[in-house]
């Protein structure tokens, strides 16, 4: 894949505010369902669709944040855990209306440092006023207050303001090694083809890098763990730099010289998207876990559950025998609901998160983080309980003689 991606942009409001009116004129079709009866739309549904002068995106439509009833609060609870995973908010307001409900969905957007948009829907039955816009101005950090006809309205004028608000990092990501390689270099990508493995073809972040490899005109091989100690002894090749996955660090460790570098496709990706800093940090805390202490296994994706998963099954098993301590451990797939309070548990370990956003991941460690519950990553806990977790995290120092024992 190359290196953009589609932003996520949400729509909130109440009910019958017109918020599927307003997807359809932004998609030029019949996207979402249209009705004037109040709470037509359930939980959030997210498509994907192309702007007409701005380009694809993931357009979330969401319940009204007034529903009511048991089903009407589960419908809200779902519109408000979306707001986590959103990259712009449109808020449809009508009839000059903005009060404590609008002030709330406000009041989430920056809690999350999610840009919004204020859109006053319906002008064709009631104008905003010039109070209630400045008041919102002034009262909010709304990037802007665009009144909006539904049938006549200035599409083009709200697509503009969308291109404005949006960050950029929500289209546009940064290079996944172009700090760390140069022109030429030779990088070896050491892929195992195991039962985790898809059938006919790779794992997505082992795909990012080969592309982001040929972007930075450099040079990939790719090769198995079986391959790896032939091909370095027939060629001679000294690779710039060695990528492996996280499930033979020990193999790579051994194979792959002292002299060059060596990381992980998970390690990768936690410096790319990830919060490494509180990785760096949190992940030493292994070595004071105790007997009892519960563990949470971020799964950032849903997929096949194999007999001896990473997640589930070969962390779980690693963590206790490295530590001799009887640990509890739960796993979260995808971006369900953490059902436990965060601070039951003593360590999270997220995944290398190659199928969300950073502003998704990001946010999902946001209230971990908040209450001090250490962090880390399926690489970087992978490498330290195997002893190899400064060579591992070496090529993403800031020098390459930066001593990284501090962190441990």
């Amino acid at each position: 894949m190359g290196r953009e991606r589609k932003p996520h942009i949400g729509i909130y409001g109440r009910r019958n505010s017109g918020k599927s009116t307003l997807i359809n004129r932004l998609t030029g079709q019949d996207t979402a369902i249209v009705s004037d009866i109040p709470g037509t739309t359930t939980d959030p549904v997210k498509k994907s669709y192309e702007i007409t002068g701005f380009g694809p995106v993931i357009l979330i439509d969401t319940a009204g944040t007034d529903d009511t009833g048991e089903l009407g609060g589960k419908r809200i609870d779902k519109t408000n855990q979306s707001i986590k995973h959103i990259d712009l908010a449109l808020l449809i307001i009508t009839n000059n209306i903005f009060s404590e409900e609008e002030v709330k969905l406000v009041s989430k957007f920056e809690n999350h440092d999610t840009p919004y948009i204020v859109v006053h829907n319906k002008e064709d039955l009631v104008s905003l006023t010039d109070d209630v816009k400045n008041r919102i101005l002034s009262e909010t950090n709304a990037f802007s207050v665009i009144p909006f006809d539904r049938e006549n309205g200035d599409i083009d004028n709200l697509i503009k303001t969308i291109k404005q608000a949006i960050p950029e990092s929500a289209y546009s990501i940064p290079s996944l090694l172009g700090d760390i390689i140069s022109y030429g270099d030779i990088i070896l990508l050491i892929t195992p083809i195991d039962i985790e493995a898809p059938e006919g073809r790779m794992i997505l972040p082992q795909v990012q890098a080969i592309r982001d490899i040929l972007d930075n005109d450099a040079v990939c091989i790719v090769l198995k763990e079986r391959e790896m100690d032939t091909f370095l002894r027939k060629t001679g090749i000294k690779p710039a730099l060695a990528i492996t996955d996280s499930q033979i660090f020990l193999k790579a460790d051994a194979s792959i010289p002292k002299d060059v570098p060596l990381t992980s496709f998970s390690i990768l990706l936690a410096h790319f998207k990830g919060d490494f800093e509180s990785y760096l940090k949190g992940t030493p805390k292994i070595d004071k876990l105790k007997n009892g202490d519960r563990i949470l296994l971020l799964e950032s994706c849903t997929h096949h559950v194999s007999c001896d998963d990473i997640g589930r099954t070969k962390i779980p098993r690693w963590l206790s025998n490295y530590t001799g301590k009887k640990l509890q451990f739960d796993v979260v797939a995808g971006l369900d609901r953490i059902d436990r309070d965060i601070t039951e548990y003593s360590l999270i370990i997220q995944c290398g998160g190659c199928m969300i956003t950073h502003k998704q991941l990001v946010n999902r460690l946001k209230h971990a983080k908040e209450k001090d519950v250490p962090v880390t990553n399926y690489g970087m806990t992978i490498a330290y309980i195997h002893g190899i977790y400064n060579r591992a995290i070496a090529p993403f120092s800031k020098t390459k003689n930066e001593n990284l024992t501090t962190y441990l």
